[in-house]
């Protein structure tokens, strides 16, 4: 898929690879130059919402969307950045969605409802891989992986690629992988050995940009600021600016 509406998930089943701080980042490096995004809290941690809110209480959530078949509360919070935050009550949603009808699908049908007015739609997902996370895959045309140049991450792919292709097979056969890339990169050895074992395995689907290790980007979301607002000198955001570039070049010129 080329140029606007494009859903993406960002996930991984392995934790503490950088999947909030890089859905924030990418969204907000995207909103900055024009585009208008929607990010959407898929994890009970609600740690993007609180990265962005600074608020652990909202009103409501995309529980109450997948659950209650209430509309997106889609909130506002920056120039071309909007949110669907989460809420602890999505841990119970895995129980309360068992017996829905096309359970799956639900997410899906309410991002439809909102896609025009989006040129991308980013969901942060959780590490686990139910039925919240399902719901993301069928509802991405892409899914984009973060990881970090570690061997215990990289086992985490196995599992991962083979949810997409039974998602594929199953629900959403137009779902590809979208990319994968680095964070936490420090240039040490092991570093590149995992590096040149993921390009050998997923070839041109490899960004070139690498997030390096960065204080700022530890920092920033306790700051209830974007990486931009709160260091923008930082080599966090200066690489999050080349990450997102790349983006851009592959899915709107490619």
């Amino acid at each position: 898929m080329k140029g606007n509406n494009l859903t993406i998930a960002i996930g991984n089943q392995k934790g503490g690879v950088g999947k909030t701080t890089s859905t924030a980042c990418i969204g907000a490096a995207l909103a900055l130059q024009g585009r208008r995004v929607l990010l959407i809290d898929l994890d009970a941690q609600q740690n993007l919402t609180f990265t962005l809110t600074q608020n652990e209480d909202p009103e409501t959530s995309i529980y109450d969307t997948l659950v209650k078949d209430q509309p997106l509360p889609i909130v506002s919070v920056r120039e071309n950045l909007d949110l669907v935050p989460a809420s602890l009550d999505l841990a119970r949603a895995e129980i309360d969605m068992a017996t829905m009808m096309a359970r799956e699908g639900i997410l899906k049908s309410y991002l439809d409802e909102q896609k025009e007015k989006y040129d991308y739609i980013l969901m942060d997902c959780s590490p686990s891989l139910g039925i919240v996370t399902t719901n993301a895959l069928v509802a991405a045309d892409k899914l984009y992986i973060p990881l970090t140049a570690e061997a215990l991450p990289l086992k985490g792919l196995t599992m991962l690629d083979d949810i997409v292709r039974e998602v594929k097979r199953r629900v959403n056969p137009t779902l590809e992988l979208g990319g994968v890339f680095f964070t936490r990169f420090n240039n040490r050895k092991l570093n590149k050995e995992v590096i040149s074992m993921v390009e050998k395995r997923y070839g041109e689907k490899v960004f070139q940009t690498k997030i390096r290790e960065n204080i700022a980007i530890a920092e920033m979301p306790l700051s209830g600021q974007t990486i931009f607002e709160y260091d923008p000198k930082s080599n966090g955001a200066a690489d999050y600016r080349t990450l997102t570039d790349e983006i851009i070049s592959r899915e709107e010129n490619w």
